[in-house]
């Protein structure tokens, strides 16, 4: 017995607490990303004390709430200070709203909301962009302020107003607790990337009995998994190997290989973001918790009006439910519908970044939204494609993928001069004799954009299958299935960590 104390107490000293400790400290070259090793350890330890908590119901909260300010300091060091004054003042201000009859009180009490989330945001996002834009209209000079974006700002402050607009539009009851707003705001599964989950959904949730089915283990598992392989395998390796080099200085590259960095581009953020959204929706569901869907295959879209159906639902069905509706919506007339649709994508594309390139981002999806209402209006369509023919179906859908992925070239670049290289490059420049070339020195990105794509446009039903097959396997396989991807991924990854791209909104 001295002797195994002996080797244990020896083996505890000879563990590396050093390089343990330094994982415990925000590194900003390495965030915490769910496809990290280090986030797959600490989940696991995390899931064991959950679920001791089960029936401890404040703790449970308290420990939740706590790792997932651990969570966003992994992410964004000292900033979750930002969480903590948005998460402390928007739950006061419902407080007061909800206590208080008096409309024009209300209003100004909403109207407060708004100018501390929103206040925050222009600070971070915005204001080396206006300070330029400022200076080149009073013929001054604007250098940049050194600014750190803290990581996914945009989506807890806008988590966050959706609480205080329901409450104030009378939707929902402000919450009593501190703790269990704090819990909402800051639950660490769609914190730093989405989905934007809106209060209604996810407070009635929160103090409901835990219960984790056998089905809810394998389906959060199914996402889990596919969320690994899109992101950390077919997003990064792309990324990595072929659409950085490309959109680094397109000039050096023909137009064919700018147009394949297109299609990559459109692959990768499309893998990139939903890869993420399906592993929140599947760690949330291992804790007993459920989200909707973010993505439903977007590149199916027969149109453009399908596409933001189908494209980060939970964004654009805030944008209309909190932003075009309250600008009017489609009740006062056709032009002013047209206009509210602009101005809500002009504005979608100013909350993805600053830059005139998400500004031409913005306004190509609104001027198409614009157009395909007018379609939809002067052919009395509902959807504005007549599905009867299938091979106009099969038309709509070719260019509505071709016209996201013109827009993706100014989402993409940096500069607006790299993307009227690129595009000139491809119009001027295309030499589609390289296709053999590019397809045998790139076989292994190729292979995995034609794999993506394929797997992107397999029938809805028979994923659907696919994913109740693996529901009903047995527990050990799980195991084997996770353990599997884990190996793909180790054999595949680059030598750094690419964050998720969505970290920078």
């Amino acid at each position: 017995m001295n002797t195994f104390l002996q080797s244990l107490s020896a083996a505890w000293h000879n563990l590396p607490w050093d390089a343990i400790a330094g994982q415990m400290v925000y590194n900003p070259q390495s965030p915490m990303i769910f496809s990290s090793g280090v986030f797959l350890w600490l989940f696991a330890a995390f899931i064991v004390v959950y679920a001791m908590l089960h029936r401890h119901l404040a703790a449970r909260l308290l420990f939740v709430t706590a790792f997932s300010y651990f969570f966003y300091y992994k992410s964004s060091g000292v900033y979750f200070f930002l969480l903590a004054l948005v998460t402390c003042s928007d739950w006061l201000i419902a407080q007061r709203m909800h206590r208080t009859q008096n409309r024009a009180a209300r209003k100004w009490l909403v109207a407060l909301s708004l100018a501390v989330d929103l206040g925050l945001l222009a600070y971070f996002k915005y204001t080396n962009f206006f300070g330029h834009i400022v200076a080149q209209l009073t013929g001054g000079h604007f250098s940049d302020l050194s600014i750190f974006l803290p990581v996914g700002i945009s989506f807890f402050t806008f988590q966050s107003l959706s609480y205080t607009i329901d409450v104030y539009r009378g939707k929902i009851r402000p919450l009593d607790s501190l703790l269990d707003y704090a819990f909402y705001v800051s639950f660490f599964p769609q914190l730093v990337a989405g989905p934007i989950v809106r209060a209604s959904d996810f407070i009635p949730q929160i103090r409901r009995p835990l219960r984790v089915t056998r089905d809810m283990v394998g389906t959060g598992l199914w996402f889990i998994i596919c969320g690994l392989f899109k992101k950390a395998v077919i997003s990064d390796y792309i990324s990595v190997n072929f659409v950085e080099r490309v959109f680094a200085d397109p000039s050096l590259y023909s137009g064919l290989e700018n147009l394949l960095g297109v299609y990559g581009y459109a692959l990768q953020i499309y893998c990139d973001f939903s890869g993420y959204s399906d592993m929140a929706i599947g760690i949330a569901l291992l804790m007993g918790f459920r989200f909707n869907i973010n993505f439903n295959s977007p590149y199916k879209s027969a149109s453009i009006t399908e596409f933001w159906r189908r494209w980060h639902i939970s964004l654009s069905s805030w944008l209309r439910d909190y932003l075009y509706i309250s600008l009017g919506g489609n009740r006062k007339g056709k032009v002013r519908q047209y206009l509210n649709l602009f101005i809500t994508m002009f504005l979608g594309g100013l909350w993805h970044g600053a830059s005139w390139n998400f500004v031409a981002w913005g306004s190509l999806h609104g001027v198409a939204l614009m157009v395909h209402k007018m379609w939809m209006s002067l052919t009395g369509q509902k959807t504005g494609v007549p599905h009867r023919h299938r091979w106009v179906q099969v038309l709509c859908v070719i260019g509505t993928f071709h016209f996201a992925c013109l827009c993706w070239i100014f989402f993409r670049n940096k500069e607006f001069a790299s993307s009227m290289t690129m595009l000139n490059q491809i119009f001027t420049n295309f030499h589609p004799e390289l296709l053999g070339q590019l397809v045998t020195g790139y076989w292994h990105v190729m292979a995995l954009m034609a794999l993506g794509f394929l797997l992107h446009f397999v029938p809805d039903r028979i994923e659907n299958r696919c994913k109740q097959a693996f529901v009903r396997l047995p527990m050990f396989c799980y195991v084997i299935a996770l353990v599997v991807m884990v190996v793909i991924i180790i054999q595949v990854k680059s030598s750094d960590i690419q964050p998720f791209i969505y970290f920078q909104f």
